[in-house]
């Protein structure tokens, strides 16, 4: 059983800073890429960024130079730097992860439960 646990969420004026972290945890061989996501009320759930085991990132447009995603290939941890937060970043931010569970061939797609992020302006 693979479980992914966010933490780090809360709450910050605009122009703050918020760092989330996630981490996998259970019988993981690998993980491959790793993801946050997020969801505003009434809105669908959008990438925000996606990290590759090599540490290629990819940000959508709104949060670069903003936003910084690394990982812990050894912990299995993924963090969210945010710096410079604006009210509409405000939403329940869900990290993903790819992984190769122990005795397994395939990769799974996890979520986390999510963590609230609220950007008061």
């Amino acid at each position: 059983q693979v479980q992914l646990v966010e933490s780090g969420g809360g709450s910050v004026q605009a122009g703050g800073s918020l760092d989330l972290s996630c981490a996998a945890s259970g019988s993981i061989l690998r993980v491959n890429t790793w993801a946050w996501y997020r969801q505003a009320p009434g809105q669908q759930r959008e990438l925000v960024a996606e990290i590759s085991r090599g540490a290629v990132t990819n940000y959508r447009d709104s949060v670069k130079g903003r936003f910084t995603i690394s990982r812990d290939n050894v912990l299995n941890i993924v963090y969210l730097r945010m710096n410079g937060l604006r009210p509409e970043d405000t939403a329940v931010y869900y990290c993903t992860a790819d992984v190769l569970p122990t005795g397994h061939e395939n990769y799974r797609t996890y979520w986390g439960e999510g963590t609230q992020v609220t950007v008061s302006s």
